[in-house]
């Protein structure tokens, strides 16, 4: 995690503060996003910003960018109709918000070049058939700790308390339901259905970096209730591969997912697992925890007949943060 190390780790929170959701007011609709210079030909036309769309219940909004993919890259008219249903989604870290809110902040400006339109710019060559979804975190406390409270219970820092399968609540339920209804404003063909049962061809390929691997966690533990739950089983189904990239949060636990019955499930779904980390994560004497977390997923993985990739980015350079954000780069 990335701007959490200012702040001590062993600072008891005695309230949990509400703060304002730093998703935008304005009235919904597709836009472009303003005040982004991609430096990269056509994608700023490609990418808008969907804000305030609804999960699962109207009350949980997250923003979302949308980079389509380049509708000249098809040379091939079937390529270009299996693309139409496959999507990538990303979820941020700390610090990292839309292009111009950034710029306003001065923690955060030096690192504009990992902004949410960067982002989804770096992702849309690496996945270049593919519509890329970023969604932003619901809560930006201080402007600096990216808080998913709609995916998973967290505290004002984002550090999550993760549980098991509801019907009611959880990652699962808000993605699909955030997906559905984005598609839906966006207009594209054969959006994700929320009946039961319902399968619209839909590929979806899950990456969380940093702080936002706790959404992806969270659903390694609601996997086991959702693919046995009829309503949500289909959806799960669309999950083709999740990527971890250099995870961390201000908890003092649990970066890793080491319940080896949760992983069971996990190891046994079909989904291909990919774990990207830096030393900045894995190699901080100060938080020794997280690699032992990492080295523990990989390994229990491993044991339960998964074949995770896993790779150790710039392990011959000093821990920084530049690296560490360089893995979305790199992966």
């Amino acid at each position: 995690m990335l701007v959490v190390r200012s702040v001590s780790v062993r600072f008891i929170l005695t309230t949990m503060t509400s703060v304002a959701a730093t998703a935008s007011a304005k009235a919904p609709g597709l836009r472009e996003s303003p005040g982004f210079d991609a430096h990269s030909g056509t994608a700023g036309q490609r990418l808008q910003k969907l804000p305030s769309v609804p999960g699962s219940d109207p009350r949980r909004v997250n923003d979302l960018l949308l980079l389509r993919p380049d509708p000249g890259g098809h040379r091939d008219p079937e390529a270009k109709e299996e693309s139409s249903n496959r999507h990538v989604v990303f979820f941020h870290g700390d610090i990292q918000n839309f292009q111009d809110e950034m710029a306003l902040q001065p923690d955060a400006a030096q690192w504009l070049r990992w902004s949410l339109e960067q982002v989804a710019v770096t992702l849309g060559h690496r996945f270049p058939d593919q519509h890329i979804w970023v969604v932003r975190a619901s809560t930006l406390y201080l402007n600096k700790f990216s808080c998913y409270h709609n995916f998973v219970d967290s505290n004002m820092f984002g550090a999550p308390e993760h549980s098991f399968y509801s019907r009611d609540f959880g990652a699962f339920h808000h993605l699909r339901a955030l997906l559905s209804h984005g598609m839906q404003r966006a207009h594209l063909p054969n959006p994700l259905q929320l009946q039961a049962g319902a399968d619209s061809g839909v590929s979806l390929t899950l990456v969380g970096f940093s702080k936002g691997c706790v959404v992806l966690n969270q659903m390694v533990y609601e996997l086991s209730g959702a693919r046995a739950d009829p309503q949500m089983a289909e959806f799960v189904k669309c999950i083709s591969d999740m990527f971890w990239l250099d995870g961390g949060h201000p908890g003092g636990s649990d970066t890793w997912v080491t319940d080896r019955q949760v992983l069971k499930e996990l190891a046994s779904s079909g989904v291909s697992i990919h774990a990207h980390v830096t030393p900045y994560e894995v190699r901080d004497p100060m938080r020794a925890w997280v690699g032992r977390e990492y080295g523990c997923f990989i390994k229990t993985l491993e044991e339960l007949g998964a074949c995770p990739s896993k790779k150790l980015h710039f392990e011959d350079e000093p821990a920084s943060i530049e690296n560490h954000f360089r893995v979305i780069q790199e992966f």
